[in-house]
């Protein structure tokens, strides 16, 4: 049988700045870290709260991506190990309120050490294959971690899940976790530390074997490596974080349930991933905080949320295959430019058409949803500062006509964007070499 062996020594292009610049970008994101819960709109619970909750989702989008961005592994039930991370976290935080003498910042140890496990556990049947086998293998996997968890409710709780205290426990370094911003303090240097592994990992001779196993894994056998083992040790360390992340939920929630490991939540961290940029390491970590927050601020004014997630994942797959990490990238050489402007210039023109398209299509949503899902709250509504009344064919006529126009004039401005781009990048692509 073919195993993985050491990788040769691989030239490196990196100098002594550029290694600096690496961690100066550390440094700079463990400040903003810092500095985040303390900036107005978020110094209350409910802006830390939200902080908390970006902090696990890009640990576990990271986790995620460690499978599908760097191994080309599609899977359908990660959440599996998150969840179970988070049980083996809570029991052990109920074992802490009975006396265990371990600190509770300490919990989610457990939760990475259970996603580990299971990770080795089904690793070691679904890395066999890959592709559309290996999507379908981690679906049912998933399902049945998903169904094992109502079937033991002495273990998982049933449906109203586990419960435990997180500030019932012997205190680290002064942390008795009931401030919101002592519990944000926990999650960001958990992530951060996860992060930091995380890009260790994908810079070892395996982590490199990682992206050739996905860019082409025939001449990555045929040269002498076992695509199924780099597969399988992905698979372990993918599911090393997303159990971690999961003991960070339970830290968090103080509560885990069967919906941690839920197809939603599989399906969610997939939103995640593609949104922020499969291809880019800050990729995920920017889907994470963007889908977060959409979940936090459209569930609160509109009950279509779901809707618009979709509508808005369609448009970043269709016109930002990248991602938004792959977006905001690509105008790096830009912003040096004196084209920038004009590339500004462009985007503005183009952004007012933009706006009154969403409009109106908002108001044809909310209408919608208002009609035939909530009868009962009657057919005036207010959105934003307009006051409407869907039972009349105006409402509609003049959303449907301020949609087309809108779109209509949106759709005028796109040669003056791609001109503009154009000039751009002509600006900042570097003269020939000279003979």
């Amino acid at each position: 049988m073919k195993s993985v062996v050491a990788a040769p020594p691989m030239t490196t292009t990196e100098t002594v700045p550029s290694q600096l610049a690496g961690w100066r970008l550390w440094i700079a994101a463990a400040l903003v870290l810092l500095l985040l819960p303390h900036i107005p709109g978020l110094n209350a619970d409910f802006g830390r709260s939200l902080l908390s909750q970006m902090g696990i989702a890009a640990v576990f989008a990271l986790s995620f991506n460690l499978l599908l961005g760097q191994t080309g592994l599609l899977s359908f039930g990660h959440a599996a190990y998150f969840g179970l991370g988070g049980y083996a976290t809570i029991h052990l935080m109920r074992a802490i309120n009975h006396g265990v003498a371990l600190p509770i910042p300490l919990a989610p140890l457990a939760g990475a050490l259970t996603g580990l496990t299971f990770g080795i556990l089904f690793g070691s049947v679904t890395t066999r294959r890959a592709g559309t086998i290996f999507a379908l293998i981690t679906l049912g996997i998933g399902e049945l971690v998903y169904a094992t968890m109502f079937m033991l409710p002495t273990y998982f709780g049933g449906e109203e899940g586990i419960t435990a205290s997180r500030t019932r426990g012997p205190s680290l370094m002064g942390l008795n976790l009931g401030p919101q911003l002592q519990v944000y303090y926990v999650i960001a240097i958990w992530a951060m530390v996860a992060a930091a592994l995380m890009r260790a990992f994908i810079r070892t001779p395996v982590g490199r074997m990682c992206n050739a196993v996905r860019d082409n894994p025939e001449r990555a056998e045929f040269v002498g490596y076992n695509t199924a083992r780099v597969r399988f040790v992905a698979f372990a360390a993918a599911g090393l974080f997303a159990g971690l992340a999961g003991g960070l939920h339970a830290i968090n929630y103080e509560i885990v349930s069967a919906d941690s490991a839920s197809a939603l939540r599989s399906g969610t961290v997939l939103l995640m991933t593609y949104i922020g940029g499969v291809g880019h390491f800050i990729g995920p970590v920017i889907g994470a905080a963007v889908l977060t927050w959409l979940q936090a601020s459209l569930s609160g004014y509109t009950s279509a949320w779901l809707l618009y997630l979709g509508v808005f994942f369609m448009l970043v797959i269709v016109f930002a295959p990248s991602g938004l990490a792959g977006l905001i990238l690509m105008h790096g050489p830009i912003v040096r430019s004196r084209a920038f402007a004009s590339l500004l210039r462009a985007y503005a023109i183009a952004l007012v058409p933009a706006v009154i398209t969403v409009l109106g299509a908002v108001l044809l949503i909310e209408m919608s949803y208002r009609v035939s899902t909530q009868p009962e709250l009657g057919t005036r509504m207010r959105l934003l500062w307009i006051t409407v009344d869907a039972a009349t064919p105006w409402p509609w006529l003049a959303s449907i006509g301020v949609a087309i126009a809108g779109f209509a004039t949106f759709r005028s401005t796109w040669p003056i964007v791609a001109a503009a781009w154009r000039r751009a990048t002509l600006e900042t692509k570097p003269p020939p070499a000279s003979r």
